[in-house]
């Protein structure tokens, strides 16, 4: 776990550091500089950008994680290499051919219900196009165990550009029409600059030649693309399908409060950047042991991360919407829906990472495809009926419902097991200070409220797992950092 707690510490940081920027953007400069309609707006078209993203990438991004390890010579690794940056290329071809001639009945559909949609239609598949070919260059980045420079890329640089975007709205030196299309050419940006980082590490010897295990590679991708493809619906479907119901001002209210959820998930992205490639690795050299072993520990330290990040959110979320503007302020549901999905998802460890490089990717595709059926069919039930808290009602019974099948499948199915009796320890300790907590506001100023609020439950946190030692890696580093200050 050496390489892993000391990247994913390095990637949390960074990642941490970029969601407060993110705080920045998404709860005071965007509702207020923006506007909501072109907020939403934005959100609109970033959400459907990722939906598509594993179309366009054709899923090298993971085949390039699973298969790199197994080539030997450094022939086949060019060669390999090669293929997952050329072959989405030709696939875009027809993919963009398609969407050209159907253009009109597309944005017609699209565009329905809230018609200010209709002329950013086309950025979709120009941010989706940047999205994916950054993750595979970033893909190329970590299975050369590097995760942490293409990490600081998504999760800081992208939103820090945005951030002085948006100030430059404010003094008027672009238009909030123009913020759109700055946004783009962001994502652009990133893709270029991660894509020199990946050659700089591994100098590119470009072969017009495909790899000797191609046809494994294509049946590999193709299962993947579908499994990217339910993963982003099962996270952004929701704000699609607002746009097809409601006006679009909602999908602002409703970003809001599931960005102030999705910080829970920040250990989690952060240490699947290096887990994911060591899974890999241990599975095609048949260590079950040791992966076993990585799956607890992925688990146990995530759920006592993510834990004090969602207890954190929970006890301040009342003084923290006092922040935000008024129409945004029906969130409070919405974040304790999400905010559980994402930590239950969250509590499985390299979960994902085991499916999508096992023999048995196909079947959980076949699950997914199923999630997806009933999470639009969840969709379209609830939002006429309740709105922004019908959409997190249906994303939370989705997630939570595909969670639980793919750790039911690797637990039959692989005999492996992430949990102890650490994770009931845990759990309990999250719940009782929620409940100890969450009643109890401080009669200050919101953010001087939510500082004190979270120190105190930060300590205390800290100290009851150290105490019962939750987890023993955590416990180390914690041994660490004491060492260095006495």
């Amino acid at each position: 776990m050496g390489i892993v707690l000391n990247q994913s510490l390095k990637n949390t940081i960074i990642t941490y550091f970029g969601f407060g920027i993110g705080a920045i953007n998404t709860l005071y400069l965007y509702p207020i500089f923006l506007g909501a309609t072109f907020y939403a707006l934005t959100n609109y078209v970033l959400s459907a950008a990722n939906i598509i993203m594993p179309i366009l990438a054709f899923g090298m991004q993971n085949t390039l994680v699973k298969y790199y390890s197994q080539y030997n010579t450094e022939e086949e690794r060019s060669r390999f290499l090669s293929f997952t940056v050329l072959f989405p290329l030709l696939l875009c071809i027809p993919v963009g051919l398609l969407g050209l001639f159907f253009y009109n009945d597309i944005t017609t559909y699209l565009s329905k219900v809230n018609p200010i949609v209709k002329d950013y239609i086309w950025l979709i598949p120009f941010i989706g196009l940047c999205m994916g070919y950054f993750e595979i260059f970033y893909a190329w980045a970590r299975v050369h165990m590097h995760s942490v420079f293409g990490n600081f890329i998504k999760e800081v640089g992208l939103r820090l550009f945005s951030l002085f975007a948006l100030i430059g709205v404010y003094y008027d030196l672009i238009t909030i029409i123009e913020f759109v299309y700055v946004t783009a050419g962001l994502y652009f940006l990133a893709f270029i600059v991660t894509m020199f980082y990946a050659f700089y590490l591994k100098k590119p010897k470009f072969q017009f030649a495909i790899p000797e295990n191609t046809k494994d590679i294509l049946v590999y991708t193709f299962f993947i693309i579908l499994s990217g493809s339910v993963a982003t619906l099962l996270l952004d479907l929701d704000k699609i399908m607002l746009n097809q119901y409601i006006k679009i001002e909602n999908i602002a209210y409703y970003s809001v409060a599931t960005y102030i959820a999705s910080v829970i998930a920040v250990p989690s992205r952060a240490m699947h950047q290096i887990t994911y490639p060591i899974t890999a690795k241990l599975m095609h050299e048949n260590k079950y042991v040791e992966l076993n072993d990585l799956y607890k520990k992925t688990s146990i330290n995530l759920q006592v991360v993510g834990g004090f990040v969602l207890l954190c959110i929970l006890v301040n979320i009342n003084q923290l919407y006092v922040l935000v503007p008024e129409e945004y302020g029906g969130g409070v549901t919405i974040v304790f829906m999400i905010g559980i999905s994402k930590y239950f998802d969250l509590v499985l460890g390299n979960n994902n990472a085991i499916i999508f490089n096992s023999k048995y990717y196909r079947m959980v595709l076949f699950l997914g495809l199923f999630l997806v059926f009933l999470t639009v069919s969840l969709n379209m039930f609830f939002i006429p009926r309740f709105g922004i808290t019908g959409a997190a009602v249906a994303t939370l019974l989705s997630i939570t419902l595909y969670s639980l099948a793919k750790l039911l499948f690797v637990v039959k199915r692989m005999h492996l097991y992430p949990f102890t009796k650490q994770t009931i320890y845990s759990l309990l300790i999250t719940i009782l200070l929620f409940l100890a907590f969450y009643f109890w506001e401080f009669p200050f100023y919101p953010i001087i409220a939510i500082g004190i609020k979270s120190a105190i439950v930060g300590l205390i946190y800290l100290y009851v797992n150290y105490k019962f030692v939750i987890s023993v890696e955590i416990n180390q580093v914690v041994d660490t950092l004491l060492k260095k200050i006495r």
